[in-house]
């Protein structure tokens, strides 16, 4: 099945292709059966080849295979090969991007069912499942590049997919300018990796760098740069507020972009180069600095926010941020099991977010639902299983990757640990007044919403469903042996960390400490899951508008730590009134002044000319008769 690898990206952007051309021309069955079908056999075919690498696994085999396509590029001794990578990292990336992106597209067949370009919106999906198989698969960084660009691409496409819509056309900017400044940051790392290593090949890359000394000045550059670029494509601080402002496009987009796929490649890129990371401590610290800030920045700015999609997006940026806390603290492959538990349980609550908007007339404001529970039951109950398992509480899957994440940040600093607990404070109460203020309590919509009330389509609960199961059972591919697993994930995934010594996700704490520290994680969210019960539930407190004065403290979460207007005032003003300045005196001054002053000359000197061209016979003898005396007169001065 091997030699088959190369149609696992192929088929989606055959499915592009189609949908793309034919999206005028196509029933919205034909495109949705296109659309779904592509990713389906790319799934089929990822299931396949990851069983054929967990067999390799079994057998005590090496199972990394490099498949080459072609050779790309050569220049004197540098070959670029166009090639994938299939070990244990990308497999079960493959089945991430290709699984969930199965469910997402079967939900976005009824979702955007009524849309007049549904066409378009599956061709675009197809394309950036594409360009995310390419960033995964890739055997080097230029091939990962490619996917990296090509995802932006995607997802500033599908942020303004409905571009009529200004607002949405500026969130699309927005995505696509600060993703430019991370991306910078990885072409700058990609040519500084070829000028130390002569290569962009992952196997000959970390082979060169296993031989340089811990700390070295240029690892330690080329893995800022790396981290720069994953702070723009995973939103870490500063490079966070464009994910917020993605919520501008179609729910399943940032159910598939936003929460289980794209922004989690900055997370894959740094656990991919792990030796490169591992031989640079001062960016593992500044890594875990970044993380637990974003962390706790993000869960702090959701607990005010109102609008359903704002509070998941300001969730994801939060997760993220405990993946980089993982990696900060040398726990890959923690960071990594925390990256598969939230695509199953953060891809179900955008899905059921999306339910819930579709039921609700296309309303996304927690303040205008309630009650919705009787009307929606099931999808009720999977945002409650989605809603626990990301809060942490045993014994769904969130709880053992956030709690890994956890163990291994109070081994490495106690301090990091107690500021990502109260970040899981946080979430767990943010997450639980989200669900409470859209499904218990009276319904406090229109009547005209209240007649729209309904459960979505099967096409739509059944991937809640299977959501909703996997992020039940999900924690147990990586149990600790405090809890008597054998970490299977870890022991899966070890082969990546060949050349380095990053430890398996086995923390050297004592299994009474672990106890503890597990206990105290779940019983805060299970209390502050019953706060915001006896909150919203019980009281009935219902935020008031916007606007309405309620501490300086809530005002700074609700106004997000006004991070867009500082931003506003730092750069982007200054900005523009440089490019005003450069309009007026560079463009319009200098260079249009060039260059109309050139034509105005040239229009002066044609017009001068143009009265030795008069048409009168008697003034052309004049000047032929002065023309004579004027080479003669030359004539009898050069005698």
């Amino acid at each position: 099945m091997m030699e088959l690898i190369w149609l696992i990206p192929l088929i989606p952007l055959l499915g592009f292709i189609i949908n793309g051309l034919g999206q005028y021309n196509f029933s919205k069955f034909v495109i949705g059966l296109i659309g779904c079908g592509t990713v389906l056999c790319s799934f089929l075919l990822s299931c396949s080849l990851f069983g054929q690498v967990l067999n390799a696994r079994n057998a005590g085999e090496d199972a990394a295979t490099v498949y080459h396509l072609f050779d790309w590029l050569t220049v004197g001794d540098f070959n670029l090969k166009f090639s994938f990578l299939l070990d244990p990292l990308s497999s079960i990336m493959l089945l991430i991007v290709t699984g969930i992106g199965f469910l997402i597209h079967l939900y976005s067949y009824c979702y955007m069912h009524s849309d007049e370009s549904f066409g378009r919106f599956f061709a675009y999906l197809n394309l950036f499942i594409f360009f995310m198989l390419l960033l995964v698969l890739g055997s080097n960084y230029l091939i990962m590049f490619i996917g990296w660009e090509g995802v932006g691409l995607c997802s500033y496409l599908l942020i303004g997919f409905w571009y009529k819509n200004s607002s949405y056309a500026s969130a699309a900017k927005k995505a696509f300018v600060m993703n430019r400044i991370g991306d910078l940051g990885f072409l700058i790392a990609v040519f500084a990796i070829i000028a130390t290593f002569g290569t962009v090949e992952y196997a000959e890359v970390f082979s060169k760098a296993s031989e340089f000394p811990l700390g070295d000045a240029t690892l330690l550059l080329i893995t800022l740069l790396l981290f720069i670029a994953a702070t723009g494509k995973s939103a870490q601080i500063p490079l966070f507020t464009w994910l917020p402002d993605a919520m501008a496009g179609p729910t399943p987009v940032s159910a598939l972009i936003h929460a289980a796929t794209m922004v989690t490649a900055g997370i894959y890129m740094i656990i991919r180069s792990n030796i490169l990371f591992t031989l640079s401590p001062l960016t593992l610290q500044i890594i875990a600095v970044i993380g637990v800030t974003t962390a706790l920045v993000a869960a702090f700015i959701a607990v005010t926010q109102n609008d359903i999609k704002k509070v998941l997006a300001y969730s994801t940026v939060s997760q993220l941020g405990y993946m980089f806390l993982g990696l900060g603290v040398g726990a890959y492959t923690a960071a990594f099991f925390h990256v598969l538990t939230h695509a199953f349980f953060k891809a179900l609550l955008f899905l059921g977010a999306g339910s819930v908007i579709h039921g609700m007339d296309h309303e996304q404001d927690v303040r205008k639902m309630g009650g919705l529970k009787k009307y929606m039951p099931i999808t009720y109950a999977t945002m409650l299983i989605g809603t626990i398992a990301i809060a942490g509480i045993p014994p769904f899957s969130g709880f053992f990757s956030k709690d890994e994440i956890l163990a291994f940040s109070f081994e490495s600093n106690p301090i990091l640990w107690g500021l990502g607990f109260v970040g899981a404070i946080f979430t767990a109460y943010y997450m639980f007044r989200m669900l409470f203020l859209t499904f218990f309590g009276k319904f406090r919509g229109t009547e005209e919403q209240a007649h729209h009330l309904h459960e979505s389509p099967v096409q739509m609960t059944l991937p809640l469903i299977v959501l909703a199961v996997l992020s039940v059972v999900g924690g147990v591919i990586n149990l600790p042996s405090a809890l008597g697993g054998g970490h299977w994930l870890a022991n899966f995934l070890s082969p990546i960390f060949t050349y380095t010594n990053a430890r398996l996700p086995e923390v050297h704490l004592e299994h009474s400490t672990e106890y503890i520290l597990m206990a105290v994680s779940a019983l805060a969210a299970i209390i502050m899951a019953v706060v915001a019960y006896q909150k919203y539930v019980k009281k009935s407190d219902v935020p008031q508008e916007d606007g309405m004065e309620q501490g300086a403290l809530y005002n700074l979460s609700y106004n997000k730590l006004y991070f867009d207007e500082l931003y506003n005032a730092l750069f982007v003003k200054p900005l523009n009134s440089l490019s005003k300045i450069l309009y007026k005196i560079v463009d319009k001054g200098t260079i249009d002044g060039i260059v109309n002053g050139v034509a105005d000359l040239i229009n002066a000197s044609g017009r001068g000319i143009r009265q030795l061209q008069s048409g009168y016979v008697g003034f052309y003898i004049i000047m032929m008769v002065l023309g004579a005396a004027a080479i003669l007169l030359y004539g009898l001065l050069n005698i």
